[in-house]
């Protein structure tokens, strides 16, 4: 059987009400090619329809591509994924009510393509416990059509566990680098090997098809047997994609130093400009621990390793991605799931276990909203439905997790003036409220794990105590009523051992951090 064809031909292969799981990271890994022509075959034709998609990391741009191409009533009728703000277009038919919608915590989906593959019942965790994922809160549901319960409480030797059913998945789309006549398939140009072979025995063991698609095929017999990530007996279909559909990230046709074919020079990594941003990455990178196992998130995060790389420190971390790189820089924007200079690349379902397992000794995620009880909120903002991505995997299970973020939002402006803040323009929205809007960190699961958590802002440093939500430090200049407790909705509690934030971090100067 030839195996190599046009993607309108391996889209025949997707049949109405099929289940389709959908590789990829923002951009690197994702099918482009055979998504983006799914969404023009079922314009012309109205076929296939009613389609069941199911994701772990979010694939988008925000805008056009990735799984906005099927953002389409009647293409689709029922979506589980982890992450949905770069897929804005999905994400309106699931306000609109016009489809079923479900977020579940990416690693377990991650996880659920292996349970799926080996036949289990589901995928049994304490990932979700207490945040917006538990049946006896929303039980992951987005909007009122959906009702189903996909996820169950169960209890095993007097201890409470997730129960994330498993479903059979009729159609697997993933991506390769290169690939044999018979699908044997090579990923040395991928930023990130994810879930491919998982997706792929998921597919097959449910009776279904695996479609690939790669920028190349090549001989049978060229490839290295040690290279081949994916084996030609679970590929049914593959397709070559020309290279604006075969980008290595929606941000970069193709670095090489993402997939380790050069090491590029830290000193050419940008440093951060003096301001709200870099005044909360300095804070923070105050709590690195020399070669512990960290995770950055994406956005106000990032700053850290540039700070770090700024003071010398960079060779000192451990940073990892949930997208699987291990070691190096993690890169931003479109790009995010990259890491420059990597030093290893583990699958995504690999990289969850060891998350899931307490293996990060120290997380660095984003602050959207805080409640007095430590909760946080960064995947649904009224009607916007972001979602939570690894958000849970990672800040349910770090040893450690600190959480970074603006004071206030929408029009901040500071600046410092003789080594103290000053805020010239406050921000229109709080982000510390009396309840957040979903629960995608509990800070009760917190406080009964005995997990430390810190919330950094630019003006203030908060940490996580049986009082609640605990005021530490502040920064120079900073009025403690005006500035902090009237920005607050509710009202935290003080330390004792109230002091000033270091007047390092408010110096144009490098702070010379040393880190223990």
């Amino acid at each position: 059987m030839n195996k190599v064809m046009s993607v309108e031909q391996a889209i025949a292969l997707i049949k109405s009400g099929d289940t389709v799981a959908v590789g990829g990271f923002i951009g690197i890994g994702h099918a482009e090619a055979i998504t983006k022509r799914l969404q023009e075959v079922y314009l012309k034709e109205g076929s296939p329809n009613n389609l069941t998609i199911v994701y772990a990391a979010g694939q988008g741009d925000s805008k056009e591509r990735g799984l906005n191409h099927l953002g389409h009533e009647g293409l689709v009728s029922k979506v589980i994924g982890g992450h949905w703000g770069l897929a804005p277009k999905l994400q309106k038919l699931a306000i609109e009510n016009k489809i079923q919608a479900y977020n579940l915590p990416q690693g377990v989906v991650s996880s659920l393509y292996r349970d799926i593959a080996a036949g289990k019942p589901g995928t049994i965790t304490h990932v979700g416990l207490k945040t917006f994922v538990d049946p006896r809160i929303e039980g992951g549901k987005l909007n009122t059509v959906t009702t189903e319960d996909i996820v169950k409480v169960i209890e095993i030797d007097g201890k409470e566990y997730l129960l994330y059913k498993a479903f059979p998945i009729n159609v697997s789309i993933i991506r390769a680098t290169y690939a044999d006549e018979d699908g044997n398939a090579t990923l040395e140009k991928e930023a990130a090997t994810l879930d491919g072979l998982s997706m792929a025995q998921a597919a097959k063991n449910s009776g279904g098809k695996v479609i690939l698609q790669v920028e190349k095929v090549v001989a049978k017999g060229t490839l290295d047997p040690k290279k081949v990530k994916i084996p030609g007996i679970l590929v049914d279909a593959i397709v070559i994609a020309e290279g604006e559909n075969h980008m290595q990230t929606f941000g970069e046709q193709f670095n090489p130093a993402y997939c380790g074919d050069i090491k590029m020079p830290v000193n050419a990594i940008k440093s951060l400009p003096m301001d709200e941003r870099k005044i909360i990455a300095r804070r923070a990178a105050m709590e690195l621990i020399p070669n512990a196992v960290t995770n950055l998130g994406i956005g106000m995060p990032e700053g850290i390793s540039m700070v770090a790389n700024e003071e010398g420190l960079g060779h000192a971390l451990k940073l990892t991605i949930e997208s699987g790189p291990i070691g190096g820089v993690p890169a931003g924007g479109l790009s995010f799931g990259a890491a420059i200079n990597p030093e290893c690349i583990v699958d995504q379902s690999s990289q969850f276990d060891f998350y899931d397992g307490g293996g990060l000794d120290v997380a660095f995620l984003g602050l959207a909203q805080c409640d007095a009880r430590g909760n946080i909120n960064v995947s649904k903002f009224g009607p916007k439905i972001a979602g939570c991505g690894g958000f849970i995997n990672i800040t349910q299970n770090a040893k450690k997790v600190v959480y970074c973020g603006t004071f206030t939002a929408g029009g901040l402006n500071v600046k410092i003036v003789d080594g103290k803040l000053v805020i010239e323009n406050e921000g229109k929205a709080k982000k510390f409220i009396n309840q957040v809007e979903q629960i995608t960190f509990s800070g009760e699961y917190a406080l009964d794990v005995k997990q430390p958590v810190l919330y950094i802002t630019e003006r203030a440093v908060f940490r996580l105590t049986e009082a609640g939500v605990t005021l530490e430090e502040i920064a120079p200049g900073v009025d403690l009523q005006k500035d902090i407790l009237d920005q607050m909705d509710f009202k935290p509690a003080i330390s004792e051992n109230l002091k000033l934030m270091d007047e390092k971090i408010f110096s144009e100067e490098p702070m010379n951090l040393k880190i223990a």
